[in-house]
């Protein structure tokens, strides 16, 4: 029913993630999501599919402003390549702080300069594969100049699915028009969200461009609490919690909050770490918004439970990997039923 992607916890480096997803492999997930975050996510694909046979591997998501599209478009290239097929580009705007004091990057127009850095990898991806003259101008990025000795030549697996990140209704739109996939935020995945907000969205972009749903990956990334009992699960739940309250200090990631009227939730949040009372932002988050965003159930159930959920709206959905390797063949079977 579902490709089944592993996640990669943030905190995870170079040293660890070829274990992680030789671990993905075996437990048969169809493919895994590394992080941009604390470590490079480009270096991270690689050290995965290296360690990997058949696993798909894709960035879940890139920063992509503070990288040229040309240098993501050589690296993902190189591992579409060595991967023989395997590589999936995840892309992403962050938030203007991160952009701007993190990166110290341009956030000029983050909707329409994201539209340019997709449109201008598949033109760069055309020129490596059929060596014609690179022509790109955009209002953000212009790329006219790629002399052979410089184009990688064409490769066996030329079409590198290039997924985006997206949350608010401009940004949806746009990646149903130019993008091969959406990877939600975590945030929106309730179902009634991803049924009313979320896919009219993505429809009215197919509409826009004459594009045909079906081409279209809709990935889903909910926060899930599972584990081998009762006892873990609601320990996993408790995590959540705390995660939750951490996202939804977020102004960005209130529109799904709004859906079901917990508007002042957001804004308490946001007082909270305004104040530097971090830890008191579990407080905010009822049991009633968590049975809302985060689906829950042990190993021996969790399937059901997200088919139930999330049959008919997706593709392809994440699952925790068990943070006790014990835990893997169990995780395996929910995983299988999962796929159907």
């Amino acid at each position: 029913m579902f490709k089944v992607y592993a996640t990669t916890p943030e905190s995870m480096g170079p040293g660890a993630i070829g274990a992680h997803a030789a671990r993905a492999e075996a437990m048969g997930f169809d493919g895994l999501q590394v992080p941009d975050a604390v470590h490079d996510g480009l270096l991270l694909a690689a050290m995965a599919l290296q360690a990997t046979q058949t696993l798909v591997v894709g960035t879940a998501v890139l920063v992509a402003f503070p990288r040229s599209p040309m240098t993501v478009a050589i690296a993902a290239w190189d591992l579409q390549q060595m991967s023989a097929g395997r590589f999936e580009l995840g892309l992403g705007t962050q938030i203007r702080q991160n952009i701007e004091e993190r990166y110290s990057a341009r956030w000029v127009a983050p909707v329409p300069q994201l539209r340019e850095y997709v449109q201008s990898l598949q033109a760069i991806f055309h020129s490596f594969q059929t060596g014609e003259r690179l022509c790109f101008e955009g209002e953000h990025y212009r790329f006219t100049r790629l002399q052979p000795f410089f184009n990688p030549g064409p490769i066996a697996h030329p079409h590198i699915p290039v997924l985006c990140g997206a949350v608010g209704p401009v940004m949806t739109r746009m990646v149903g028009r130019v993008a091969d996939g959406m990877i939600t935020h975590p945030t929106n995945t309730p179902p009634a969200y991803i049924r009313e907000v979320c896919l009219p969205r993505l429809q009215g972009g197919f509409e826009q461009a004459q594009r045909n749903a079906a081409d279209f990956r809709l990935v889903l990334g909910p926060l899930i609490a599972t584990g081998r009992d009762a006892q873990t699960v609601a320990g996993a739940w408790e995590k959540q919690r705390r995660l939750l309250g951490f996202l939804y200090s977020t102004p960005a990631y209130w529109p799904s909050l709004e859906l079901f009227g917990w508007q002042d939730k957001g804004q308490q949040l946001l007082d909270l770490t305004r104040e530097g009372r971090w830890q008191d932002l579990e407080d905010i988050v009822s049991d009633e918004m968590l049975e809302q965003f985060v689906p829950r159930g042990s190993y021996a159930g969790i399937a059901d439970v997200l088919c139930e959920h999330y049959a008919g709206l997706a593709h392809s959905i994440t699952f925790p990997m068990p943070e006790d390797p014990a835990d893997d063949a169990l995780a395996a079977a929910a995983i299988a039923r999962l796929r159907g």
